[in-house]
């Protein structure tokens, strides 16, 4: 497996992307878009691990840093105004693997979200959306989501220690009335940011993936605001929101090797 880094333009400014492949590959490549201010690495270097053995398995992997972040040059767009990088990361990865008749996008938190806003013109043939962002802003809110409530209450009652602390009186019922009415109430819709995330993939021809970490409040705030039933959705018991433990990590990879090779 061979590593390259590489510079590209944006908008006049400068970007640096890293392409991971072998020799021998397949016709279908991965763009990794990072979420946040991450750098291309990923979170304890994720994304790097996981470029790397996609790459040794045949599927050349292209990541970057968007403006303002890491290597690159310019002001930080944020996730809202970052569709021009991802074009301009599509653009560089096509031409240091023209080889490609097929390339797959993967986004996690804002980089899905990101994703989602900009799909109906990107130039892909599939989505892999991770845990997507649903705050129209960078910082979560400081209150927790109805299902994350709910479920902290679920746990609760299957220890027999906190249904004795219930049934003896030791459990402040005020707090916990006030705990209960949280959980039934859904948090409040994000100022338009969902609706533009759902109008973005309704416009978009390919295919598309949701993955979700059930106990990762990021993707526990999106699946209040998104249809449960939706098909495209896939879900594993964790509470990694950056796939980092060793069953997520798995899973991710699988996943995405569904996409990439269907």
């Amino acid at each position: 497996m061979t590593r390259q880094h590489v510079t590209f333009p944006c908008e006049g400014e400068t970007l640096v992307g890293t392409i991971d492949r072998e020799t021998a590959t397949h016709a279908t490549g991965l763009l990794i878009v990072s979420g946040g201010n991450e750098l291309r690495s990923g979170a304890w270097s994720g994304q790097a691990q996981l470029a790397a053995r996609l790459a040794a398995e045949g599927n050349p992997v292209f990541r970057y840093d968007r403006r303002g972040v890491g290597d690159s040059g310019g002001k930080n767009q944020t996730f809202r105004r970052s569709g021009p990088d991802i074009a301009a990361a599509l653009a560089a990865f096509r031409n240091a693997a023209p080889q490609l008749s097929r390339i797959v996008a993967f986004g996690n938190c804002d980089a899905a979200a990101s994703l989602m806003l900009n799909a109906p013109g990107l130039a892909v043939d599939a989505l892999v959306l991770a845990n997507p962002w649903t705050i129209d802003g960078e910082e979560a809110p400081q209150a927790m989501p109805a299902s994350a409530i709910r479920n902290r209450y679920i746990e609760k009652l299957k220890n027999p220690r906190e249904v004795w602390r219930l049934l003896s009186g030791g459990v402040n019922l005020a707090k916990l009335a006030k705990g209960l009415r949280s959980a039934t109430t859904a948090s409040p819709s994000p100022a338009g940011l969902v609706e533009e995330m759902k109008t973005g993939l309704a416009g978009f021809a390919g295919n598309a993936t949701i993955l979700l970490a059930t106990r990762d409040r990021t993707a526990q705030m999106f699946a209040e605001q998104w249809d449960a039933a939706d098909p495209r959705i896939k879900r594993i018991d964790s509470g990694s929101h950056s796939f980092s433990d060793d069953a997520a990590r798995a899973w991710l990879h699988a996943r995405l090797i569904e996409v990439l090779r269907p």
